[in-house]
């Protein structure tokens, strides 16, 4: 038996830290381990040695700073995470294991005004077509990552009532799914996943704070702190849709007036372009005319980038971000809107704060938030399972 403190319990304690390193990585070498979890490089090698005998991880070579190194990362086939993502429009899975490497993925277009009961059909369908496809062992799938498009009740699970899909207000996501899956299954809104995606995968990769801006139906914030998602105790921080800018503006959905929203979201965007492009006109036309010089669709998406840029610096003012990420699909339009974006962050954000600041588009497109989904069930599943190989010799030798 293991004892508080005891030798064994020490060193479980130590493999538990290197595999939760390299399991939120997708991979590092054994320098960057030790530097991650405070271990010396001795305890690192030696650590390392005994997770690959034990099947837990894969050593490759590869080469850090023009050296040769050890990459580290979990074995391909220790288990499995599901990514899900709800959008405005579509539905979105992909698989993936626990070496960060996407084994299958598919979207499909989602009708807005279907039911939960609908949508959660069309999940799970998606997502046992995919298993079947890749041949996966359900027994091995670890957890569930799930996006929707709308606060998240910390307490509850409940999906709050500013949702941009209605028929799902009220809802419960997590406990859905995982009633039919039979899996772990954890919930957090699109803006965060996609955070989490950019972190993991994209543009936020290597920095321990930064903020993810989604544009599209509605206009929400991810925020990263210390390298992790911070949601505030209701789980709402990242609201940046609804600061206001002008208290006499448009009345926004959440009932106030003049929200960042009114100005840059697609519902209120398009209006003034349909006059003279007609009413089918997606955002995604609308960056696609831009990038051809349309001079109406340029003026557009400047005016978007400025009031973006509003916001961006209140966020600057008070969390002093290193990055902020731009998704959805205004990311596409590059420096189109992300000159204004830094114009307007370099009037209004605190001089300092303003010039530590780097704003860059989204690297993932429309992926992040489902592979962000994926990165969530990476960082919530635990690590013991992981270890029983291992564990079973490794601890018998310390006791």
């Amino acid at each position: 038996m293991e004892t508080p403190g005891s030798q064994s319990s020490l060193h479980r304690a130590n493999l538990e830290r290197v595999v939760r390193a390299v399991r939120l990585a997708g991979s590092l070498t054994q320098a960057e381990i030790a530097r991650t979890t405070g271990l010396s490089a001795a305890t690192v090698s030696n650590i390392v040695r005994e997770l690959k005998d034990g099947g837990t991880v894969e050593v490759t070579p590869t080469s850090a700073g023009g050296r040769r190194a050890r990459s580290v990362s979990l074995s391909g086939d220790a288990g499995i995470v599901i990514g899900v993502d709800f959008g405005h429009t579509h539905l979105r899975v992909a698989l993936g294991n626990l070496a960060h490497q996407v084994l299958a993925e598919e979207s499909e277009p989602l009708d807005v005004d279907a039911s939960s009961t609908q949508g959660f059909d069309r999940a799970e369908q998606l997502v046992m077509r995919l298993i079947e496809a890749t041949g996966v062992d359900h027994s091995k799938i670890a957890g569930v990552g799930l996006g929707v498009p709308g606060p998240i009740e910390l307490e509850s699970g409940t999906l709050g009532s500013s949702a941009i899909l209605p028929g799902w207000i009220g809802t419960r996501p997590a406990e859905e799914l995982r009633g039919r899956l039979g899996v772990p299954v954890h919930v957090d809104n699109d803006a965060n996943l996609g955070a989490l995606g950019e972190l993991v995968w994209g543009s936020g990769r290597g920095v321990r704070d930064l903020a993810y801006i989604k544009v599209a139906s509605g206009v929400g914030a991810g925020l990263v702190i210390d390298g992790k998602i911070y949601r505030g105790p209701g789980g709402t921080a990242g609201e940046i849709g609804h600061i206001t800018l002008d208290e006499s503006g448009p009345v926004c959905r959440c009932g106030n007036r003049g929200c960042l929203e009114t100005f840059a979201a697609a519902r209120y965007v398009l209006p003034l372009l349909q006059s003279s492009h007609g009413t089918d006109l997606t955002m995604e036309a609308v960056v696609r005319l831009a990038r051809d010089g349309d001079p109406g669709c340029r003026r557009v998406i400047a005016d978007v980038g400025r009031h973006i840029g509003s916001g961006v610096a209140n966020l600057c003012n008070l969390l002093n971000p290193s990055r902020v990420v731009l998704g959805g699909d205004l990311a596409e339009a590059g420096e189109l809107v992300l000159g204004p974006i830094r114009e307007s962050v370099g009037r209004y954000a605190i001089p300092s704060a303003a010039r530590q600041l780097t704003v860059l588009p989204g690297a993932l497109g429309g992926r992040a938030e489902v592979l962000g989904a994926l990165a969530l069930a990476l960082s919530e599943m635990g690590d013991s399972t992981l270890l029983d190989g291992t564990l079973s010799a490794a601890t018998a030798a310390f006791t």
